[in-house]
């Protein structure tokens, strides 16, 4: 049992490695607007299908790096429930969550690149992948900062919080079973963290010091103490900012 949570702790890890690696790299190796023309994302022309595919592979890339670790406590806890149930199999069922938790997000990063083709279709998104009108990104952080004050949210960040009290609740046996926990998981890791994300169209959707900093806000949010308190001031913060985005 210890080998196999040492096992699957190594695993998503490594996965987070790989894929924070990927967008280190892009990172490095292009400026914004050579980053849109190496990948195939002309700035000036009208999108193709390739170019949708590049950017939902780089939003997909981007949530494995930023939520896979966040669902890492839930799987071993998942693990280690499974085995003093006597269940066979622990380990291929923990796999199965976590490709139900990462499916949630692979679905995201699909509505995500479409929003990002349709602003650049609208000329609205500038070379470094930011908003071009100020107005757009105050309405982007208000909502965010409003979602954050919802029960919607507190719901969503209150079962991200409680492992123990998901699993109890939500329990279902198999390797079917598994994956259907996995994707209701990611369904409130989604709930919790998706108006944060679209935050990125404000402060740039390749700027890593900010996903770094936005990945490192969830996690404060859904294993600090004060995680609650935490959501409700950031949501005023954010709503401030948005306004003064507006007005400025």
């Amino acid at each position: 049992m210890k080998r196999d949570r040492i096992l699957l702790a190594s695993c998503i890890l490594l996965l987070t490695a790989l894929a924070w690696i990927y967008l280190f790299r892009l990172d490095q190796q292009m400026s914004a607007a050579e980053s849109m023309a190496r990948m195939g994302m002309s700035i000036d022309t009208p999108w193709t299908v390739r170019d949708f595919t590049l950017t939902f592979a780089m939003w997909s890339i981007m949530m494995i790096g930023m939520m896979t670790p966040t669902a890492l406590p839930v799987l071993l806890l998942f693990m280690q429930m499974r085995t003093g149930r006597g269940s066979s199999n622990s380990s291929q069922a923990a796999a199965m969550f976590a490709v139900g938790h990462i499916t949630i997000w692979i679905a995201f990063s699909v509505a995500v690149a479409l929003l990002q083709w349709g602003l650049h279709q609208a000329a609205l998104l500038s070379p470094d992948m930011t908003v071009t009108r100020s107005w757009i990104a105050g309405v982007i952080l208000i909502g965010a900062g409003v979602y954050q004050l919802t029960p919607a949210k507190s719901r969503c960040l209150t079962s991200c919080q409680s492992p123990v009290g998901f699993l109890l609740a939500n329990w279902r046996e198999g390797l079917k079973g598994a994956f259907q926990l996995g994707i209701r998981h990611g369904s409130y890791c989604l709930g919790c963290c998706w108006a944060l994300m679209l935050v990125l169209f404000v402060v740039g959707v390749m700027n890593l010091a900010w996903v770094a900093l936005i990945t490192a806000f969830i996690f404060l949010e859904k294993f600090g103490p004060t995680g609650a308190r935490l959501a409700r001031v950031s949501g005023a913060a954010i709503i401030l900012a948005g306004i003064a985005s507006i007005v400025r």
